[in-house]
């Protein structure tokens, strides 16, 4: 058997060994780490906001004099940017995913300042907003324009009631878990409750990276008009013709008014592009770094197996003189490094562990899964094999004569 003979040549050769089981150790807890991290970065990404973010454009305006009647230019604002050709609806709403604003309310079932709220994500929003933002009803209906009000007075009169809200399904299911959410009570805004009167598949927040103290996903509409100086101008439009269409929508509230400025104007694609651009950054940066530590890592074995073969041609030689063929030598080697490997795989992951525990504490990330432990350690197994396999080649090959003669 070849075990004892191996574990016999690495006592011989203990620091060279150590080299190669710390390596694998360290390359092991950093990419098994840096697979987590990536994974949750893909994750995020790969998350959609539930509107028709190829269709959308976004306008946030704002007024360098203060407007005589904000609601009323906003009025007139709506109704020119819908008269443009190839736009299908135009509406006012408080945020937009990916935007710089993040509103957010608490949503209790009975009503007091003293009972336990949930923190939910709020758009308040305009006529046609479901239309607009391409959001797909699961349940119930979409705000009847009596519901609607004005945010101007909303916040200032408390006899102003706001009677509806709508809920994304992440909020239906943690505020009324196994039933139906439609016609439920719940309290937003201090005595006077709303209806839910929709559910709607998919509606994200407007930073699906989230706060810890947000229920994960929920969000909700409310039926209240803001207008340009509070929120953000959102059009749907012609694909093909956004760009075309982003310009005549600036021309158009210009022309309302001109005394403002455009602060934004953008595709929603676009502020997604931006919104996960450090993210991609992060993935690059992680990739690049596996694939270096992969790679120094496999160097690493090639030469440390390269030097023990011209070391051992003596040992090879006489090995082959006394029969072994050359899948027995092979053998030999790859076991050598599937030993090495694996005690460098152990001690990894009980570094990986630790290197998450680190990051938890620090920086406040999750735990590392259990699951990428042996995707790590397979991972390093399959590098380990194949790099040793060149030098485990080149010694099988060596014909016992000559090896003798070395």
């Amino acid at each position: 058997m070849d075990l004892m003979p191996i574990l016999s040549t690495l006592r011989r050769h203990k620091t060279a060994a150590a080299l190669i089981v710390l390596e694998i150790a360290l390359s092991c807890a950093i990419v098994s780490n840096a697979l987590h991290l990536i994974s949750q970065r893909v994750d995020s990404m790969s998350r959609q906001s539930g509107l028709a973010e190829s269709e959308l454009l976004v306008l946030d305006v704002a007024g360098i004099s203060r407007s005589e009647d904000q609601d009323a230019v906003s009025a007139r604002d709506l109704q020119a940017l819908r008269a443009l050709p190839g736009v299908r609806g135009a509406m006012l709403l408080n945020q937009v995913p990916y935007g710089n604003n993040s509103s957010n309310s608490g949503v209790a079932l009975e009503p007091g300042d003293g009972v336990n709220k949930e923190s939910v994500s709020t758009y308040i929003v305009g006529e046609s907003a479901l239309e607009v933002m391409g959001l797909r009803l699961l349940a119930g209906r979409d705000f009847t324009p009596q519901e609607f009000q004005l945010q101007s007075k909303a916040e200032f009169d408390p006899e102003v009631a706001i009677p509806s809200v709508i809920l994304n399904r992440a909020a239906a299911e943690k505020l009324f878990p196994g039933q139906s959410a439609l016609g439920k009570l719940v309290y937003i805004f201090g005595e006077k409750p709303q209806t839910v009167v929709g559910v709607v598949e998919k509606l994200q927040p407007p930073h699906p990276k989230g706060g810890s103290f947000l229920i994960e996903d929920a969000a909700l509409l409310l039926p209240v008009r803001p207008s340009f100086g509070t929120g953000s101008y959102l059009l749907r439009v012609d694909p093909a013709r956004r760009a075309d269409l982003l310009k005549q929508a600036v021309s158009a509230i210009e022309k309302v008014d001109s005394r403002r400025i455009i602060n934004r104007q953008q595709t929603l694609s676009e502020m997604r592009d931006e919104y996960f651009a450090p993210d991609r950054a992060m993935v690059g940066l992680l990739s690049g770094v596996c694939l270096a530590l992969l790679v120094v890592t496999a160097f690493g074995i090639v030469g440390l197996a390269s030097f023990w073969v011209q070391q051992r041609s003596r040992m090879i030689g006489t090995r082959r003189a006394l029969g072994a063929t050359r899948g027995q030598i092979l053998r030999y080697f790859q076991l050598e490094n599937l030993l090495l490997s694996g005690l460098g795989i152990v001690i990894g992951m009980v570094g990986a562990y630790a290197l998450s525990l680190l990051l938890m504490q620090n920086y406040e990330m999750p735990r590392l899964p259990w699951s990428y432990l042996p995707i790590g350690a397979a991972l390093l197994v399959l590098l380990g094999q194949l790099a040793v396999l060149a030098p485990a080649r080149r010694a099988a090959a060596l014909p016992p004569v000559a090896a003798l003669r070395m």
